[in-house]
């Protein structure tokens, strides 16, 4: 039978394998800090902006944050903030910012809430089935945003350009879910999906 401080002493060292395995495991998954200092300058700290025409970047699903940064490095999606940030930025680095922001928690809605304007934008939104591809929740899932808690003027912008603006690297479906709505009708929608509340 072992010694019981032979057995203690190896299940120290064990464990201490095992966690400098862990930690370095976790480092190699964490995209560089600069890059994430730059992301944060604008997407906010983890993720979550605080600059209205921003969107946060926290919680969205991974593969739509992926598909996002390379249309973005492409020059597919015309963001002129954004421009160069990503040049010769490869593929492994993109996976791993889409992985961390995907894992952030978003934070909580903090905004004033219209109650009418909120009814509003419900029920058109229950209307266009928008809750079929980004889920009841709006939480999103694969190549489909998050909606729920997202930046409302940014929201609001965001679907006027597929609304108005069809072109590389924009959604044709929404384009054609978002045709012939009225700004007030986008603004009504914007309110709702910012300050979602479960039911």
């Amino acid at each position: 039978m072992p010694n019981p401080e032979t057995v203690k002493t190896l299940g120290r060292a064990l464990a201490t394998v095992s966690l400098l395995f862990l930690v370095s495991h976790v480092k190699a998954q964490l995209p560089d800090a600069g890059r994430l200092a730059l992301c944060a300058a604008c997407h906010g700290s983890l993720g979550n902006s605080q600059i209205a025409a921003i969107p946060s970047l926290a919680g969205q699903p991974r593969v739509f944050l992926e598909n996002q940064l390379v249309l973005i490095r492409e020059g597919l999606r015309d963001i002129p903030p954004m421009k160069g940030i990503l040049d010769n930025v490869k593929d492994p680095e993109i996976i791993q910012l889409a992985t961390y922001f995907s894992s952030q928690t978003p934070a909580k809605v903090k905004g004033n809430i219209d109650g009418v304007k909120y009814q509003r934008g419900q029920d058109l939104s229950r209307k266009m089935l928008c809750g079929t591809c980004h889920l009841p929740d709006y939480a999103g899932r694969q190549q489909i945003p998050r909606l729920a808690g997202q930046q409302e003027v940014f929201l609001l912008y965001a679907m006027k350009q597929f609304r108005d603006h069809s072109g590389p690297g924009r959604d044709t479906i929404m384009s054609a879910s978002l045709y012939g709505l009225k700004d007030n009708e986008l603004d009504d929608i914007s309110h709702f999906l910012a300050n979602f509340k479960q039911d």
